[in-house]
């Protein structure tokens, strides 16, 4: 091989690996400029936008398949068939409960009011469902996208909505649908989104919320009388995220509950509030008059469900997470329409500790 063989071929072989290299570089650029990340998910929530105060998500195709979901469905109610949902049927071939696939939903606070932008994946008719949107709706060129907005339940409201794709809507309760679909996102506002959604990954239901002053107080408020908190609910409000998910497991749903704050105090507090309230719900169910009031199936599905939580404290560096895990069964469901426990008011004891949280490192 004479000397000007071996310089082609270098050339050769140093053109391939630029263009490797090249192509490569491209290819990631073009996964971050875009926000593709491959998998219908991800991609779903990459749309939601970065100045959320909470993001809902729902692997329907998924939890269809989860026996538990089959046996929540069985268990539930089945409302009555809607005239109006049946024409829309009809004329548009999409019913919500067969064709969605998955749903992303981000809420934003402006003020008093809050909005609402969610992303649907699913199996759309798009000529059917446009041509149905225009007839009591109307709709609008704008970016290259056909925007439609149609009215809810014959008042001034109204919902704005754009096929992505074929296979993907998106839509808001905001007059500006614009808004959200070319919103400039700063890396460092999408980045805690990011982290858990990732953390979340192996959950088809979750739903994470950023600091909120008034995420205790609504918390607290829903709880049943005996469980409420005052302690509780200002530890809730020291957090600067929280999620909750569910993956369904065989027959029940774990549940799975964490709370993040930089402070150590406050996870420290949180775990031992947590545990005092599990304490005392366990010996309100095993009191006397409670024993005497509460039909015995329903105590039984509500001990199952105490006995089944456990409370851990998780350190991440530079985030103290307190998680809280506990099971839902059918007997619970079964159980979950019959009347609150009768439980000694949190507010009026002081908790102990029923066992010292275990401290992990790691990932949800």
């Amino acid at each position: 091989m004479n000397g000007a063989e071996t310089l082609t071929k270098r050339t050769q072989i140093g053109l391939a690996v630029v263009l490797i290299f090249s192509s490569a570089i491209a290819f990631f650029a073009v996964r971050k400029w875009t926000g593709h990340t491959g998998s219908p998910r991800e991609e779903a929530l990459t749309l939601m936008p970065a100045d959320a105060s909470a993001v809902l998500f729902l692997d329907f195709g998924e939890l269809r398949r989860a026996p538990f979901i089959a046996q929540l469905y069985a268990w539930a109610p089945q409302p009555q068939a809607d005239l109006d949902y049946t024409q829309f049927v009809n004329e548009t071939g999409f019913a919500y409960e067969r064709d969605i696939d998955r749903v992303a939903i981000a809420v934003e606070k402006r003020g008093q009011d809050s909005a609402v932008f969610a992303v649907v994946d699913g199996k759309f008719d798009r000529q059917k469902i446009s041509a149905f949107a225009k007839k009591d709706g109307s709709s609008a060129a704008m970016g290259g996208r056909e925007i439609f907005s149609v009215p809810v339940g014959g008042t001034a409201n109204k919902i704005s909505f754009v096929f992505l794709r074929n296979d993907r809507i998106a839509l808001t309760n905001d007059s500006n649908l614009a808004v959200f679909l070319d919103a400039k996102k700063r890396s460092e506002d999408v980045a805690g989104w990011r982290v858990r959604f990732d953390r979340l990954a192996g959950s088809p239901v979750f739903a994470v919320f950023r600091q909120d002053a008034a995420l205790g107080a609504t918390l607290a408020a829903q709880a049943p009388g005996g469980l409420r908190s005052p302690q509780l609910s200002t530890l809730l409000d020291q957090l600067q995220w929280l999620t909750l998910a569910g993956k369904p497991e065989n027959d029940r749903l774990r549940v799975v509950v964490e709370g993040e704050s930089t402070a150590e105090a406050t996870a420290h507090q949180l775990a031992d509030v947590l545990n005092g309230v599990v304490i005392l719900a366990e010996g309100g169910l095993n009191d006397t008059r409670a024993r005497q009031q509460l039909d015995p199936a329903l105590r039984e599905a509500y001990l199952e469900l105490l006995k089944s939580a456990d409370v851990s404290k998780i350190d991440r560096g530079d985030s103290k997470s307190v998680r809280l895990v506990f099971d839902i069964t059918p007997a619970f469901l079964e159980a979950a329409h019959k009347t609150t426990p009768i439980v000694p008011d949190a507010a009026q004891s002081k908790p102990h500790v029923r066992k010292s949280p275990s401290t992990r490192k790691g990932h949800i």
